[in-house]
């Protein structure tokens, strides 16, 4: 279930009323929704643990760039997701997070209509910075498309 509108996504309270791994197992059991950039390129969450997060996705022709091979900015958006989600799973209640900064290594060209998982694990999470790598791999083979490390700093509500 995606939000449709600004009042469909959780406020800040309810937010902060949970930990962040619980705020990511709400969505992932559909009692919160999930963000609307999920629906508008094409993946969704799909598992969530403990400083790991899975995001399923595949890229669709309104992913491609002018010489239409899927935009780096679909493999972005994806690994920015599975990476500072699993940082949230780290955040605790009280708390949240937004991504400082992010980088990502295309290794090979995405076929349009291939299933991928992007997968997100967290290296590091202290008080005030998470770090998480992430890898975007075929779910039929397991081949390799892109990868990612991100930082994101983790607030007091």
């Amino acid at each position: 279930m995606f939000a449709k509108s600004m009042s469909d996504l959780p406020n800040r309270d309810t937010i902060l009323s949970m930990s962040g791994l619980a705020f990511m197992q709400a969505i992932l059991d559909q009692k919160l929704p999930s963000a609307p950039i999920g629906q508008a390129i094409g993946y969704d969450l799909f598992a969530v643990s403990d400083g790991q997060v899975t995001f399923r996705g595949t890229p669709g022709f309104d992913a491609t760039n002018p010489m239409g091979t899927v935009h780096g900015g679909w493999y972005g958006t994806l690994l920015d997701s599975c990476m500072a989600c699993a940082v949230m799973t780290k955040v605790p209640k009280g708390s949240w997070y937004t991504t400082l900064e992010y980088k990502v290594n295309i290794t090979r060209a995405l076929p349009l209509g291939t299933l991928v998982d992007a997968r997100g694990v967290v290296q590091h999470a202290g008080r005030s910075t998470g770090i998480a790598t992430g890898e975007l791999r075929g779910v039929e083979d397991g081949t390799l498309y892109a990868t990612g490390s991100t930082t994101c700093i983790i607030l007091q509500g």
